[in-house]
């Protein structure tokens, strides 16, 4: 492998911290260099609404790859340093401290950002949103010295703040305008289950429920007021409405971009020099049949290594499966595939039990499993799906039935 070659990762979260790490894995002997516009060691994300936010966790517990592994696989790790231009005629990127970084390959693995709230008030003190470990050490410390919370946005990020909260004690209302909570996401079956989850862990949750302005005394939140005039006081506000590709820096620099980065099955952006892998990417997904991007550890790690077999002459289409999960309290949610294609749906175990799954079916195929607190059920799905193992709704639903033995077959 070529010695002479720079490959420059802008973003330190799991895609580009993966994406260099497989590259010595895969062989890449050349420079390596990953830039991080947050001044801390590059740390895990999804524990922030979770453990660290119960304080189950704390931030050295969060770190990716300890300071050692940088400097033991030669990769150029900064911190705290903000890519502000790329020049594509003249292959550099542009830094912060106005220095130039000249690169072979680039890849943007630039994540996303907290959808703006556009509404009155938004713009006040003690309105927070949840997306790096500053706004986690916000919320944190806003669990313990306050009485009231709503949260607007019944989303993974929403509920779980949500649960946290309900359980800490405080008075937690969660305000969604969509119909169900993480309606985009999951089965009406799992949205109903949900729903009258939280409201057992003590929070009220209002559906279908618009917020007209963010409520504020002496420059500071005081609660919402919503579409229908109903007021909601609250010590603070939780913003949870979704995530936008931070793709600012693609954009300036004439790159395809609509709803994120667009790239190939090769995560290949519209220049053939410059990558694009993790939340930021808009790419074809051979399970969706359509672009899309995704925001996940899986989708971002998979990405990255698939993208590193490609930089070192393996052409590596990403094609992998799509899972998730989201801890709400006592509820462990995993999933696996896209339920969005699913038209018929079986349930297999109990609500009332708190364990159970939900299987998905399109025209007869299996295209996604939820699992509330059945771990067993997910790993089967991550085997049946990809194998279109001969599953019917039917057997899905039948506890008798040996999933088991059906993904052992499938291989």
């Amino acid at each position: 492998m070529s010695e002479d070659r720079t490959i420059v990762i802008v973003g330190a979260g799991h895609a580009g911290v993966q994406l260099a790490a497989s590259l010595r894995e895969e062989g890449f002997e050349g420079a390596i260099t990953l830039l991080s516009d947050d001044p801390r060691p590059p740390y895990q994300r999804p524990p922030l609404s979770k453990a660290f936010m119960k304080r189950e966790a704390d931030a050295e517990a969060l770190i990716l790859r300890g300071p050692a592994f940088y400097e033991q696989k030669r990769i150029d790790l900064r911190l705290g340093v903000v890519a502000e231009a790329i020049d594509r005629a003249g292959r550099h990127v542009t830094l912060s401290s106005g220095a130039r970084l000249a690169y072979s390959q680039l890849v943007l693995a630039t994540g996303g950002l907290a959808r703006p709230f556009k509404v009155p008030g938004a713009d006040l003190a003690g309105v927070h949103v949840l997306r790096d470990m500053g706004d986690a050490e916000a919320l944190r410390d806003r669990l313990e010295t306050s009485k009231r919370v709503v949260v607007i946005g019944a989303g993974f990020i929403g509920l779980e703040f949500a649960a946290v909260a309900a359980k800490a004690g405080l008075a937690t209302t969660v305000v969604e305008v969509a119909p169900r909570v993480m309606g985009r996401a999951v089965s009406p079956v799992v949205s109903d289950f949900y729903a009258g989850a939280h409201r057992g862990f003590g929070a009220t949750v209002l559906l279908g429920a618009g917020v007209a302005a963010i409520d504020g005394e002496a420059g500071r939140a005081r609660g919402v007021t919503l579409g229908d005039g109903r007021v909601i006081a609250a010590d603070f506000v939780v913003v949870g409405v979704g995530v936008v590709a931070r793709d600012a820096l693609a954009r300036a620099a004439g790159l395809d971009c609509s709803n994120g980065v667009r790239v190939d099955a090769l995560m290949t952006t519209s220049d053939p020099d410059i990558f694009a892998i993790g939340d930021v990417a808009l790419h074809p997904n051979v399970w969706s049949e359509r672009e899309m991007r995704l925001e996940s550890v899986q989708n971002a790690t998979d990405q990255a290594r698939a993208l590193a077999r490609t930089l070192t002459g393996r052409p590596t289409p990403y094609t992998a499966l799509p899972w998730f999960w989201s801890d709400q309290d006592d509820l462990k949610l995993q999933m696996v595939g896209l339920m969005e294609r699913a038209e018929t749906f079986a349930m297999r175990g109990d609500p009332a039990a708190r364990a159970f799954s939900v299987f998905g079916f399109r025209q007869g195929r299996l295209v996604g499993v939820e699992s509330i607190n059945r771990p067993a059920d997910h790993m089967i799905a991550r085997k049946l799906i990809p194998a279109d193992a001969p599953l019917s709704p039917e057997q899905a639903a039948d506890m008798t039935f040996d999933l088991k033995a059906l993904a052992k077959g499938a291989g």
